[in-house]
């Protein structure tokens, strides 16, 4: 298990409770597993871009949350915090309504620095987008 502690779903929505971008585009934790995490997005007009599909910038969002918090899941909160400091994402194909899942597993996870792999995928399926995102873990001050 790549976690600090064995948290459950619901400790995880604690942790993200009135968090107002997450509210605002609807993303919501659904499943932890002993070395991923997920989340899913709705693909409606809050995360729609002009041309009616799915906003690559929600796509970043989606994969920044679900990477910080996994970041945030590996460490000791009474000592560190965890930031995303850089973000990639290659976007794939369109998707015009549903929802998308986020799917994060660990690259590197390092005393001062994790990289984790963001998979984006339709309700069919399909591979959407393909992200990574490092955060910095800082300490306490």
């Amino acid at each position: 298990m790549i976690w600090f502690k064995d948290y459950t779903i619901e400790e995880v929505k604690v942790l993200v409770a009135n968090q107002s971008i997450l509210d605002q585009l609807g993303i919501e934790f659904v499943e932890i597993g002993k070395d991923y995490l997920k989340a899913r997005m709705p693909v409606d007009n809050r995360t729609h871009q002009i041309h009616g599909i799915l906003h690559g910038g929600a796509t970043c969002v989606l994969a920044e949350t679900i990477g910080s918090i996994a970041s945030v899941m590996s460490i000791n909160l009474k000592q560190k915090y965890a930031v995303g400091s850089v973000i990639s994402a290659n976007h794939l194909r369109s998707v015009i309504n549903g929802y998308v899942t986020a799917t994060c597993t660990a690259i590197h996870i390092g005393r001062q620095k994790h990289v984790w792999r963001i998979l984006v995928r339709s309700d069919k399926g399909k591979l959407i987008s393909t992200c990574e995102l490092t955060c910095a873990v800082v300490d306490k001050f």
